[in-house]
């Protein structure tokens, strides 16, 4: 029979009509038991075996309705200033000052003008609370809100937060407003499928489907990058929207997208916003906790350099004299291992668990120093804002290593606004060097060679002379206003 059915589909002729109905009937049935076993597993006496995969609802259609009405289109309009070109010159020629008989006196000096730009958000109390991006209503003077029902409202800023780029806005209007749950974004997995809802391009209560593709995306926005990857459709517009799992709970606010990037979009964890959310609504900013450290993540050239078993934690490339981590033990060369009780495997990771302690607790930190575990405790301090930054400078003198180096006096230190008075200035590195395999950079100040102080190209030629043209070579340099330990390969 089988053989006949082959010679059936090879053919398209059946030598035995009465059979061939009931042979193509057994023939489907069994692609749709095959079928039915990619999602439910294989069967055993006829009962399917679950594979663990609960596959996507057969419709968002209940979930969307349910959640529109918490999500808002947000219109803002913006006063800018912009320079306007001097006409002083139609006063004269041929046309005499017909101009200013017209038109008056040329305009000098900065003109305004309003532009206007659009948004997505979320209702996260009834009372008119909304969360969504801070660069969505960055120096707004006028903010509108449209809820799905068509009705418009103004809005103001109550909270912002341009480090993480989230802002809280409230309606400036009476009633009781739908408002979302927040979940919990600590528990997503990748896989699980999202939902995103906003106004993309102006078009309102757009809803998109997808996955979580990654967590704890570094995408460069800023100090505290920790961002939900989604491949939920993402456009202009749907800045500040909420994005949420099946159980309908918001657990992250859409922010970011990759020009060009099809499928790839960023999101904010909602935990970060629900830790923030309290100081946002009450003091309309942000007090983060600050510890006075330069850290950098810990390569496997680091690794070897600094005989670490293993790559892991954060390592202390500076301290800042009399702050929170100096007054608490820290040294620099340390590595930081937890902070306050959480595990630190790279540099973000204590940058937000440090920004969210708050100002004046003592939180235990554990670190390693010189191969040996111990924990210290550590009073967080406040965190400054001032950025100091530096210049390259310096002419090139060739170095071994690739390093064009240049002597670093007080003069060059000054004109540089560089802290250190003493060291050696990375005047020039050699492409594909040693030095430009391990990312130094002209102007980086060289402080210490192998954990040596070093003042100048002498004392680091007696330096590098005990190496024997053998590496690794560890230097401590300053870039930007930070120090960072380097890893050479001889």
């Amino acid at each position: 029979m089988i053989s006949k059915v082959r010679t059936y589909l090879k053919t398209g002729t059946f030598r035995y009509p009465a059979l061939a109905a009931t042979a193509m009937v057994f023939l489907f049935a069994g692609m749709l038991l095959a079928s039915s076993a990619r999602f439910t597993g294989s069967t055993h006496a006829g009962t399917p075996v679950p594979v663990g995969v609960h596959g996507a609802p057969p419709s968002f259609a209940d979930l969307a309705e349910a959640l529109g009405p918490a999500v808002v289109n947000i219109k803002v309009t913006k006063v800018q200033k912009t320079g306007y070109s001097d006409m002083s010159q139609f006063s004269e020629g041929p046309f005499g000052d017909m101009f200013k008989r017209f038109f008056g006196d040329a305009p000098r000096g900065p003109e305004t003008f309003k532009t206007q730009g659009a948004g997505s958000g979320v209702v996260i109390a009834a009372d008119g609370t909304i969360l969504t991006n801070y660069h969505v209503v960055d120096d707004a003077k006028d903010i509108v809100v449209t809820m799905s029902d068509k009705r418009e409202f103004k809005a103001r800023t109550i909270g912002k937060d341009p480090k993480t780029d989230l802002a809280v806005l409230k309606v400036d209007g009476k009633g009781s407003f739908k408002a979302a749950a927040l979940g919990n974004s600590d528990v997503l997995r990748v896989g699980d499928w999202v939902l995103a809802i906003g106004n993309p391009f102006g078009l309102s209560n757009t809803v998109t489907s997808g996955i979580v593709s990654a967590k704890g995306r570094i995408i460069g926005a800023g100090p505290y990058d920790d961002f939900i990857q989604t491949d939920a459709p993402i456009n202009p517009g749907n800045s500040g929207g909420p994005l949420f799992n099946m159980k309908g709970e918001v657990v992250g606010i859409n922010t970011a997208i990759i020009p060009n990037g099809q499928g790839i979009g960023f999101a904010i964890p909602v935990n970060t916003a629900k830790g923030l959310l309290p100081e946002l609504v009450s003091k309309g900013g942000v007090t983060r906790g600050y510890l006075g450290v330069s850290i950098q993540n810990i390569s496997e050239d680091l690794a070897a350099t600094l005989n670490l078993k293993t790559v892991k934690g954060v390592l202390v490339s500076d301290v800042v004299q009399d702050g929170p981590a100096d007054k608490g033990g820290i040294k620099q060369g340390d590595v930081i291992l937890s902070f306050n009780g959480k595990d630190v495997k790279e540099s973000h990771e204590l940058s937000s668990a440090v920004a969210a302690t708050p100002v004046d607790k003592a939180a235990p930190v554990r670190i390693l120093r010189d191969g040996k575990e111990l924990t210290i405790t550590v009073k967080t301090g406040k965190l400054p804002s001032e950025e100091r930054t530096a210049e390259n400078t310096g002419e090139e003198t060739k170095g071994k290593w690739g390093m064009q180096l240049q002597e670093l006096n007080p003069d060059t230190a000054r004109r540089m606004g560089l802290r250190n008075r003493q060291g050696i200035v990375v005047a020039g590195v050699e492409p594909g060097s040693p030095a430009d395999n391990a990312s130094l950079q002209k102007g980086d100040i060289i402080l210490e060679v192998n954990r040596t102080q070093v003042k100048g190209i002498e004392e680091m030629k007696r330096e590098l002379k005990k190496l024997d043209g053998k590496g690794p070579l560890l230097l401590l340099v300053e870039r930007g206003g930070s120090n960072l330990y380097v890893a050479l390969k001889g």
